[in-house]
């Protein structure tokens, strides 16, 4: 079974710094609306959970040079 490290803070309201074995990402954003997440990657994630089952996300990928 392979290890993993995954560790998120919350380091404003509405903000957390999220950091795992291989990159970090910023999110902003809470529960109740829209969150956007920047990864060191270079992905950037809007998603949206609707009441019930539903969620929305849309994912973009940046190349980096």
């Amino acid at each position: 079974m392979p290890l993993t490290f995954r560790k998120s803070f919350r380091i404003l309201p509405g903000v957390r710094l999220n950091i795992n074995r291989h990159s970090w990402s910023i999110t902003t954003g809470g529960r109740s609306g829209p969150r956007h997440t920047r990864s060191s990657t270079g992905r950037n994630t809007t998603s949206f959970d609707f009441p019930g089952p539903f969620g929305w996300r849309r994912t973009r990928t940046t190349r980096r040079h």
